[in-house]
């Protein structure tokens, strides 16, 4: 197996955080690169020769002749097809890898989209539009209950051990909060899920890339939320007056 030498261009956001987690999992060497998406970094030329979608996460792998990957899930197969020789997060049982697969599709497709419209509407948006704001959040508790009833008697989503299905659905689901739903208490096995994950000391060290957590802090203060939207805002633009 090569020697990884990876390159990994990151924010903090969840996506990028589904990247550091897998990164940390497999124990592969790798730099992190901070895009600063207020200062547009993402939409540079420079960049968009890397992810030509002008989006983080992506990574560059120098040891396999600088090649370039973009969009979270694809990062998280390729660090597996290469850097995983013992399946432990994308197994090698086809069926198995199957349903891993398929749950990476359900959070690429739902859960994030989902999540991340219900997100913008609540809490971002320089207009409150109720349709909007029912319209997404049911729809994300809706994966949710999807999750949840998948949990059943389950510690993991896959083969009850931990795999890139568990990795990346969970860095959305941590953050229901700044989703503006304020508890996941409703659905039981996903909360405990949500915790167990949360507990591995790789996936700690994957939650402070680039930047140190600080979900906690957001949810027990609101004078830092109410800031950390107000930064947001002005970092994607989403304001009346621009």
């Amino acid at each position: 197996m090569t020697t990884p030498d990876i390159t990994f261009y990151t924010a903090k956001s969840p996506n990028g955080v589904k990247v550091s987690i897998v990164l940390e999992e497999l124990g592969i060497p790798y730099k992190a690169r901070v895009i600063s998406i207020k200062d547009d970094e993402h939409k540079q030329p420079w960049f968009l020769k890397i992810n030509p979608n002008g989006r983080i996460p992506a990574i560059t792998d120098h040891s396999r002749g600088n090649f370039h990957v973009f969009e979270s899930g694809a990062i998280m197969i390729y660090l597996c097809e290469h850097y995983d020789p013992e399946g432990k997060l994308l197994p090698k049982d086809p069926n198995l890898k199957s349903q891993v697969i398929q749950w990476i599709m359900f959070q690429m497709g739902g859960l994030g989209p989902m999540q991340g419209q219900a997100g913008f509407f609540n809490r971002y948006a320089p207009e409150k539009i109720p349709y909007a704001i029912k319209r997404y959040t049911d729809e994300a508790k809706r994966l949710y209950s999807v999750l949840n009833g998948a949990l059943e008697s389950k510690e993991y989503l896959v083969g009850n051990k931990f795999t890139l299905a568990d990795a990346i659905n969970f860095s959305w689901v941590r953050v229901h909060f700044l989703s503006g739903i304020e508890s996941i208490d409703e659905f039981p096995n996903l909360k405990a899920w949500v915790a167990r994950i949360g507990e591995r000391p790789a996936v700690q060290k994957g939650l402070n890339v680039p930047v140190p957590d600080n979900i906690q802090e957001l949810m027990d203060n609101s004078e830092k939320l109410d800031e950390s939207i107000k930064n947001a805002r002005i970092a994607f633009k989403w304001n009346s007056n621009v």
